[in-house]
């Protein structure tokens, strides 16, 4: 044993400092100092191994945030190409309707409508008292919509239609593993939801030439982040309906506009309409909002004479923008989370040569005596199924 090993023996034996003095010969001050030097060389030890238990568990969280990475880039690559898979087997297997478009002659070119088509939700599934909503109830929505422009456009003599979509037309669940689970049944949706626009773009077709422009919402995105660049913002289910619709419509005389994703300006009579989503303005100061929009285009030259836009599930319709409301009508998050009262609707617009323009609301609440576009039966158990399978659910409430 050393001495310093001695040292410490005597110390823990309950001796005092000059008990051990005693022992080795030597003064009292020389056994503090050499306790001062133990503790010192025991102190630093300590130090050391504490920073190399922080090196340690760095490398290891550096490790494991690494792993984490690759392997949430892993799963979402995975996901997307299953849901890519799946999406081809269902247009493999499942036949859109045909159509056919006979060719119409332009009467009056000194005015066009716009019909706006925002938040659909398509694959969403609503049972309130106050709202029931599923692709059937959507079907039946978008035939009451097509209805009433026929009636509003004819009774103008308007012949060309602009056909303005602003996004959200699918919902979708930003969860790795929900994605996962749920690539079938969300290529299944994606067919219904192209199934249901393109039966409302031929009937439409019917009687108009029609034209359709898209940008992107944000509960329609893929990934897991808003982003607003042009790239990333495209990986949304927005942007792969409109093309899907512009693929099948490739040999028609229905015009389909390219454009950027999120914002899009479309000219009809000589006015330019500026199409967005809406979540980029503020819902308690729309006119400001829409103003700082115009003076952006302005400073490029670009003149903006009338905003479209949705996202709120709100219809407002103003003097140089419109608001469109939803499809969907209310849900159990406006209903209950934000205390609003709703009722589903969109918006029809004409526009004038000479400046004009009129619009207004269309209320598709309610739909019983509608008979709906088409709904493949054998696609409604998707990944909400339906309200008759919602009624099998038992409630028991017991007070004891």
């Amino acid at each position: 044993m050393t001495d310093n090993e001695r040292l410490l023996d005597f110390i823990e034996q309950g001796k005092t400092y000059a008990e051990i003095a005693n022992i080795f010969n030597c003064t009292e001050r020389t056994i503090t100092r050499r306790v001062a030097r133990i503790k010192n060389i025991k102190d630093e030890d300590i130090a050391n191994d504490i920073t190399k238990a922080k090196e340690k568990q760095k490398y290891n969280d550096i490790f494991r945030l690494e792993r984490k990475s690759f392997r949430d880039g892993a799963r979402v690559e995975n996901s997307v190409l299953e849901y890519s898979k799946e999406l081809v087997s269902v247009f493999k297997n499942y036949k859109l309707p045909a159509f056919v478009i006979s060719k119409k002659t332009v009467v009056n070119d000194k005015s066009s409508g716009v019909i706006h088509i925002t938040d659909a939700h398509l694959n969403e599934l609503v049972d309130l008292s106050i709202n029931k909503y599923d692709f059937k109830i959507a079907s039946k929505r978008f035939k009451k919509l097509a209805n009433e422009a026929k009636i509003e456009f004819k009774a103008r003599g308007i012949k060309n239609v602009l056909i303005a979509m602003t996004g959200d037309l699918m919902n979708s669940d930003r969860r790795i593993e929900e994605l996962l689970a749920q690539a079938t049944n969300r290529s299944k949706a994606t067919f219904l939801s192209v199934s249901i626009l393109e039966q409302f773009i031929l009937d439409l077709a019917q009687d108009f030439n029609i034209s359709v422009a898209s940008v992107i919402g944000n509960e329609s995105r893929v990934g897991k982040d808003v982003s607003w660049d042009e790239c990333l913002a495209s990986d949304n289910y927005d942007y792969t309906i409109f093309n899907i619709l512009k693929l099948i419509f490739r040999k028609s005389n229905v015009i389909f506009f390219d454009g950027h994703s999120v914002e899009q300006m479309v000219e009809v009579c000589g006015q330019n309409i500026l199409l967005i989503h809406g979540n980029q303005l503020q819902s308690n100061a729309m006119e400001q909002s829409i103003q700082k929009i115009k003076g952006k285009y302005t400073s490029r030259n670009i003149q903006i004479d009338f905003v479209l836009s949705g996202h709120l599930h709100s219809c407002r319709i103003g003097e140089t923008f419109a608001r469109g409301g939803s499809v969907v009508g209310a849900n159990a998050y406006s209903d209950i989370g934000l205390q609003l009262e709703s009722r589903a609707s969109q918006n029809l617009h004409i526009f004038y040569a000479n400046g004009n323009r009129n619009s207004i609301k269309i209320d598709l609440q309610n739909v019983n005596d509608i008979e709906g576009y088409n709904v493949e039966k054998e696609l409604e158990a998707y990944n909400a199924k339906s309200l008759v399978k919602t009624k099998k659910k038992i409630i028991v409430n017991r007070i004891i």
